[in-house]
């Protein structure tokens, strides 16, 4: 093994395909449409040099200063809650069922490879006011609460989607999170209860320090791809009413593809790499400074 990874040509041959595919359909678009910001225009009318306009736009544009309010408000809340409802079922799976957990880890995990639109258009029916109340509202009414127009106001259809994707996705932080409690060594366990660790003790003493590293990799699986939601919003809400539940990620595509500005469109793209890069950056400083301790 160590003279075929010592051996260049060897290295070149077996990561250079991988490489070169790379290279192709993730750093030239990147750097294409780096290059498309400092442009305005289509490719059917044409490209104008626009210099640095794009980025001044972007500062005075008040409908990225909603897009941006709703990402980041989305990004926490649903890191949040994906994080902890996943670490709690990865809890139920490893020390309450244990080895009786597969089939309620199959099903909770069920949610994570159905399609969106099928989840989506579930909750539209669940939470639907007109013509006739979904099952929620129903219930509202059966209990003497009254109909709730969810959808209509950006307040409760936020509380829709953010309930829509935690349910969808909490089946795979906890698949994710129980896979890392698996890899602390039982003698620990059992070593720290022999020496009286028990419940909240153990917990907090053992298990949540071990698990840390997985923790760690959830939160930024989470926060990066909350960042960039889409499909979750289009399908439920197409971002309305209005404006009120439109992401950065919905706010670029409407930008590039359905006004047909592809400069500004890739400068909202770039706000969105930049926020990825620096929260990623800054969960890895604050995990090595943890381990430093």
């Amino acid at each position: 093994m160590k003279q075929v990874l010592g051996d260049r040509k060897t290295i070149a041959i077996l990561l250079g395909p991988a490489l070169l595919v790379y290279t192709l359909v993730i750093l030239v678009p990147v750097v294409w449409s780096f290059g498309y910001t400092f442009f305005k225009g289509n490719a059917l009318e044409g490209f104008e040099f626009n210099g640095i306009n794009n980025f001044t736009r972007l500062f005075t544009d008040p409908d990225v200063q909603a897009a941006l309010g709703f990402t980041v408000k989305y990004a926490l809340l649903l890191t949040i809650l994906q994080v902890v409802f996943g670490y709690g079922l990865a809890l139920l799976y490893t020390f309450v069922l244990k080895k009786s957990s597969a089939i309620i880890r199959t099903l909770v995990f069920f949610p994570v490879v159905v399609p969106t639109v099928a989840i989506a258009l579930l909750y539209q029916k669940l939470f639907q006011s007109a013509p006739k109340d979904g099952l929620v509202n129903e219930l509202l009414v059966n209990v003497g609460l009254g109909s709730v127009d969810w959808l209509g106001s950006g307040t409760t259809a936020f509380i829709v989607i953010v309930i829509m994707d935690v349910w969808r996705s909490m089946g795979f932080y906890g698949v994710l999170l129980y896979t890392g409690l698996l890899d602390i060594p039982e003698d620990i366990i059992e070593s720290a209860r022999i020496d009286g660790a028990r419940g909240f003790s153990l917990f907090k003493n053992i298990v949540l320090p071990m698990s840390l590293p997985i923790l760690y990799s959830s939160i930024i699986f989470s926060i990066n791809g909350t960042i960039k939601v889409f499909d979750s919003v289009f399908a439920l809400t197409g971002g309305g009413p209005g404006n009120e539940t439109t992401p950065l990620t919905l706010y670029m595509y409407r930008t590039a593809f359905a006004f047909s500005d592809y400069g500004y469109g890739s400068t909202i793209a770039l706000v969105l790499s930049i926020m990825c890069l620096i929260v990623t950056a800054l969960i890895f400083r604050g995990a090595r400074r943890d381990n430093t301790i």
